[in-house]
């Protein structure tokens, strides 16, 4: 049915997951081998699923094992059915519920299981300690909490808690005698798949053509675990079970058992005619762009591979995911020779590019050829260390052009920078109350007009930065208005006891050393007088002085 009513319905069928989960994976479609790989993982999962669904065998239970046999089929039933509607809910919750599961089903299992040795339960309830620490561990982390240890190798401890907590438990039910061998089976089985499940999900990143099939597959692999935790359930009561398989049935067993464990391996494996492909559009290994200076040579091949397939922020890639990484840093090289904007164009085209008229960026070549793009622009090839020396100086050597106006007249605080300003449509700079929400609506508002929490001051010549100098004031100065172009005084408040100018952080606009803060007799109404003046080389400076004052009218001094 799903072959017929398409992908979305295919994918329900064999993924119990809605539709639009397919729609996410796989945006454009199946592929061949998604086909084929939900196709197999369709039967296979109907014979795990009648493996599941079996019933329970018949006979008394103690209430110890009624409670486990209940919580097990509980966690069945979490696996088939009730993943979605928690997933529903804040993820706190599921793992809260996953806690408190598995910490009722591993104690039951050190009361119920008959281990016949101390030192075996005493290994298993380590063992289960780990296991639920794991757990523990992703709850504190969905709550904001300081987890129970960090770094690879605490992780890995936890994750091979848990692999060690299913091979005890399986040790346990052989030396117990009650289960039979077709469920040990599937117990060993399911560390398997778990132990295949930690080098899956690294390559998983890694590859793209096949790598939905992968996912499919492990998906389907999973079950195992499932039918042995049913299975665990079912065979509670039944006493003096045979603990050998005919020998037919043995050869079957070990050969299902072999393929759990061969054929994932052999799936990863591509043909040489294949694409090659190190990083895709979804590869969280590519969200950070690195400085060129940071990386080792053998890593920047990479880096370019990263930026050719990016699909950050919802743009089409540079390169379609059919070429290969040979393909794509060829491509590279060649438009490192590219002569001008038509021929990158003419180069991405042949390529399958979805965007050859946008052309590729130099700081995404440096990668490839940093030969060529060195020549003109020597600053790609700095280390992050060196490009953020440089910006200091630069930012440095732009401060000391600034001279502060009005040497002698002292303020009670005072600064003065260079006021950097976005290059395209900049109207100029806020003097606010940053405490204020209300201060940020007065960017939006007229250039130079007066409010109440904050005032927007423009620049007259067409300047990228400019001289500022702010000074606070007890008492209002004289107006001094000669050798400058304007002068005018506004009204402002500050409701929260600051006034001051923003500063360049992150970004690339703000004034490019601390600023003070003026509103020096804290919360109230204060004068804001600002003087500009442009001179002969186009140059721009301007002077804000504040002091406190209850006037509301606006004045323009000099205009």
């Amino acid at each position: 049915m799903g072959l017929v009513l398409g992908d979305a319905w295919l994918w329900v069928a064999v993924e119990w997951s809605p539709p639009a989960y397919s729609e996410f994976y796989a945006p454009g479609g199946f592929d061949t081998l998604t086909t084929a790989a939900l196709l197999v993982a369709a039967l296979m999962k109907a014979a795990l699923l009648w493996l599941i669904l079996r019933a329970p065998a018949p006979g008394p239970l103690d209430p110890r094992a009624k409670a486990l046999r209940r919580l097990l089929y509980l966690a069945v039933a979490y696996t088939l059915v009730l993943w979605y509607p928690i997933a529903l809910l804040p993820d706190a919750v599921d793992a809260v519920f996953q806690l408190a599961l598995w910490t009722a089903i591993d104690v039951l299992y050190l009361l119920v299981i008959r281990w016949r040795s101390r030192m075996l339960r005493a290994a298993a309830a380590a063992m289960f300690a780990v296991e639920l620490a794991g757990i523990a561990g992703e709850l504190l982390d969905e709550l904001d909490l300081p987890e129970l240890g960090s770094g690879g190798i605490v992780e890995l401890g936890l994750m091979l808690g848990g692999v060690a907590a299913i091979v005890i438990t399986v040790v346990g039910q052989r030396r117990d005698g009650r289960w039979s061998r077709g469920t040990q089976v599937a117990g060993w089985s399911s560390v398997g798949v778990y132990a295949l499940t930690i080098p899956v999900n690294i390559l998983f990143a890694r590859i793209s053509s096949g790598s939905l099939a992968i996912l499919v597959t492990m998906d389907a692999l999973g079950l195992v675990g499932t039918v042995w935790i049913a299975a665990t359930a079912r065979e509670l009561p039944a006493e003096n079970r045979p603990a050998n398989l005919p020998p037919a049935r043995r050869r079957v067993t070990r050969v299902a058992v072999a393929a759990v464990a061969v054929l994932p391996v052999i799936a990863l494996i591509h043909p040489e005619h294949a694409p090659h492909l190190t990083y895709t559009g979804w590869s969280t290994d590519c969200y950070d762009r690195p400085g060129f200076g940071d990386l080792k040579p053998a890593e920047r091949d990479a880096a370019f591979l990263c930026r050719a397939r990016s699909t950050e922020g919802g743009v089409s890639p540079m390169f379609p995911d059919s070429l290969s990484d040979q393909q794509i840093l060829a491509y590279g090289r060649e438009l490192c020779r590219a002569k001008d904007r038509d021929e990158e164009e003419a180069i991405l085209t042949r390529a399958g590019s979805a965007r050859p008229a946008w052309g590729v960026d130099l700081w995404d070549l440096v990668y490839v050829c940093p030969e060529v793009v060195g020549a003109t622009h020597p600053e790609l090839l700095w280390s992050t260390a060196e490009t953020e020396a440089a910006d200091t100086a630069y930012i440095a050597e732009k401060n000391a052009r600034c001279r502060a106006p009005w040497p002698r007249t002292k303020g009670v605080v005072q600064a003065t920078a260079n006021y950097f300003l976005f290059v395209d449509g900049d109207p100029g700079y806020v003097v606010h109350d940053p405490g204020d929400e209300a201060a940020d609506e007065a960017s939006e508002q007229e250039m130079d007009k007066a409010h109440d929490d904050s005032a927007l001051i423009g620049h007259v010549a067409d300047v990228v930065d400019l001289c500022l100098t702010v000074k606070a004031f007890r008492t209002a100065p004289p107006p001094r208005t000669a050798g400058w172009d304007q002068v005018n005084e506004l009204p402002i408040v500050s409701r929260s006891g600051r006034l001051t100018v923003p500063e360049m952080g992150e970004g690339e606009v703000g004034a490019g050393a601390p600023m003070p803060n003026l509103a020096i007799a804290g919360k109230g109404r204060y004068r804001l007088r600002v003087y500009v003046r442009v001179d002969g080389a186009g140059e721009e400076e301007h002077l804000v002085a504040v002091f406190p004052g209850a006037s509301r009218k606006r004045l323009k001094l000099k205009p």
